[in-house]
């Protein structure tokens, strides 16, 4: 299938219903491809009453593991049960305040995943966003 926007809606939803069924969608929650950043790999924002999460564009290409997409999805959907750019309680001050991210991330199973995407960013990362990039 190809990474388009119905399949990143699919993530989100599967990723959602599997790993985070507690934390209740509280507003809609939207979700694109935007934007070729070297150093971001997606955020999340308000936009009205909605929540977006960006994921960058360059990820539609399957050089990209899926599992690089599925930390990505998850790691905004921490964002989101802590209260950050969501109706939810605000738990922290700061998002990222004591690597509570990945904490959270490892209680709901991901370390391996945090494991592979960390090597995938050091030793393929660069060569494959200038592959992408030429290609486009």
């Amino acid at each position: 299938m190809m990474r388009n926007q119905s399949w990143l809606e699919s993530r989100l939803n599967s990723l959602w219903e599997l790993l985070f069924p507690e934390v209740p969608r509280k507003n809609n929650v939207l979700i694109k491809f935007k934007g070729k950043p070297k150093y971001r790999f997606g955020y999340i924002k308000k936009k009205g009453e909605d929540t977006l999460i960006v994921v960058n564009s360059l990820f539609k290409h399957e050089l990209v593991p899926e599992y690089v997409i599925d930390i990505t999805i998850a790691h905004e959907l921490v964002h989101y049960m802590h209260g950050f750019h969501s109706p939810l309680p605000k738990k922290y001050k700061y998002p990222h305040q004591g690597n509570i991210v990945n904490k959270e991330l490892i209680k709901k199973g991901f370390s391996f995943q945090l494991k592979l995407q960390k090597q995938w960013i050091k030793n393929s990362w660069f060569k494959t966003y200038e592959q992408i990039l030429k290609e486009s």
